[in-house]
Order: C-alpha cells, then sequence, then structure tokens
C-alpha cells in the first residue's frame, strides 16, 4: 500500500509540475492569458510557472522568417502591367500586437504582411516607367518598400527587415510593345549615327575636292611658268643663235624645213625651180 500510495503521490506530482510549469525557448516570444485575456509576455528563456486550469500559455516562433509571395501584376506609371515575384523577410517586434492583430495565426499574420509589401510595391511602381523598373532602379525600389512596410508593419507587431525583388516579368502584349520601342529606339540611334557618317563624309569630300582644285590650279600655274620661262629662254637661244650667224641659222632652218616636207615617198612638192625654198639647192652657203 505504501508503495502504490508513493507511487500516486509521484504521478500526481509529475502531472501537477506539467500543469504548473512551461518552458520558453531562447528562439521564442510567450504569453500568459488568465481565463482569455493577456497577463504577461515579457519571459525570459527559461522554466517559468502558471496556475493550472486558470492560466494558459501560447508561445510564438521570434526567429527571422520568410514570406514567398506569389508572383502579382501591378501597374507602372505608363500604365503597363508588369508581373513581379517577390519575397519579404520579417520577425516578431511586439508579441502583444502580433497576437492582437492577428490572433497569433500565421496565415493571417502572412496575408496581412503580403498586403502591406504589395501596397508598397503598387505604389513604388506606380511611380516609374517599365525601363526604369526592369533595368535601372530595382535597389531603390527594394529599399523604399522595404521602409514603407516596415513603417506599416509595426502596426502588427512585426518587423520587416528585407523586400526582394524576384523577378519581373512583362506580359506578352507589354514585351511587345518595349521590345518595339527598343528596336525603335535602336534605329533611331543608328540612323543619327548615319547622318552624322553622312555629314562627315560630305564635309571630307568637299575639302579634298578644294585641295585637289587648288593643288591642281598651283600645278596649271607653275607649269604654265616653266612653260613660259622655257619658251623664253628657246626664243632667246634662237635669237643669239641668228645674230651669231644668220646665214647659218636660216641654213639650218631650211635643213628642217627639207626634212620635214621630204619625209615620205609619197610626197610631192609643186614649186617654181627659182623658189627661195630651194634656195640652198642652187647657191650654196656662203
Amino acid at each position: 500500500m505504501i508503495k502504490q500510495i508513493t507511487g500516486a503521490i509521484l504521478v500526481l506530482s509529475l502531472i501537477a509540475v506539467y500543469l504548473c510549469t512551461f518552458r520558453v525557448y531562447e528562439y521564442q516570444e510567450a504569453i500568459l492569458f488568465q481565463l482569455g485575456k493577456i497577463q504577461r509576455s515579457d519571459y525570459e528563456p527559461g522554466l517559468h510557472f502558471k496556475l493550472p486550469f486558470v492560466q494558459n500559455v501560447r508561445t510564438f516562433d521570434k526567429r527571422l522568417q520568410t514570406l514567398d509571395a506569389e508572383p502579382q501584376r501591378f501597374l507602372t506609371g505608363e500604365k503597363k502591367d508588369v508581373i513581379v515575384d517577390s519575397f519579404a523577410r520579417w520577425r516578431i517586434y511586439d508579441v502583444v500586437q502580433f497576437y492582437k492583430s492577428s490572433d497569433g495565426d500565421p496565415r493571417r499574420a502572412g496575408l496581412l504582411l503580403y498586403q502591406k509589401v504589395n501596397d508598397g510595391l503598387r505604389s513604388e511602381f506606380g511611380k516609374r516607367t517599365v525601363q526604369e523598373v526592369v533595368s535601372g532602379e530595382r535597389g531603390a525600389i527594394m529599399k523604399s518598400v522595404t521602409r514603407i512596410a516596415n513603417e506599416r508593419g509595426l502596426d502588427l507587431g512585426m518587423e520587416i527587415l528585407d523586400v526582394r525583388l524576384k523577378r519581373i516579368d512583362l506580359p506578352t502584349e507589354v514585351s511587345s510593345n518595349v521590345y518595339e520601342r527598343m528596336r525603335s529606339e535602336r534605329s533611331r540611334v543608328a540612323r543619327e549615327f548615319r547622318a552624322r557618317g553622312d555629314k562627315e563624309s560630305i564635309t571630307i569630300r568637299a575639302d579634298a575636292d578644294r585641295q585637289r582644285t587648288v593643288i591642281s590650279a598651283e600645278a596649271y600655274r607653275d607649269a604654265q611658268k616653266l612653260r613660259g620661262a622655257g619658251d623664253a629662254a628657246a626664243a632667246e637661244i634662237y635669237a643669239n643663235a641668228y645674230n651669231s650667224d644668220p646665214e647659218f641659222y636660216n641654213f639650218y632652218r631650211s635643213l628642217d624645213a627639207y626634212k620635214s616636207s621630204f619625209n615620205s615617198k609619197n610626197d610631192i612638192l609643186l614649186l617654181k625651180p627659182d623658189s627661195e625654198f630651194f634656195k640652198y639647192f642652187v647657191a650654196p652657203i656662203q
């Protein structure tokens, strides 16, 4: 009987300890309820006591958590649709406020957080064009959305540490418009470069033509000067030769005339025998 009573007391003691104590781990926040009302929430990690049947405890994970949202469609400043795939990293900031806002339900908390993040994304995407969203301003968008979502998430007892954009896609119809505009822009740039090239080509050709004309004119001028100088020198030589021995000069000129006149066997001259042309055939040079 003593052993049975001792065993029963031991079992009852263990049950009493189980009902009167609870443990809070390092990664948890705990709220103590008494008859459904919050009594305490400032528990440190360790073993704590409660009143059985009157008080109960709920624990919540305070570690960093990830909300991976479904891709959503947003409008840009150009009223173009983009499909955004994002995720947020958050943790419990105020466990009491977290419980009051979501009733401690992680799914409800995630839905509320999802709405806050989407509101921030919708606001930021509405300020920007498709090109800015896709190419250049992801960092600014994520930073701004994180700040806005965190400010709004504090009302839920949640701290949003980071919002990231995994992927930004364009619907098929928007992609076609964007690519067409990109092609138009590239074509415009190409036409501009071609126009610049044509302008430079015309300028270079015109300058080359001008230089060619100037060089040709200068060469013709120099040639005419040289030809004139040569003609003058030749005339001077002729004049000097004639003045030195006019008779020999006439004879020499006559020989040139004979050579030119009788260059071919078929050449025929009809002249009088006493013509001046046959002067040196009749009378030899003195």
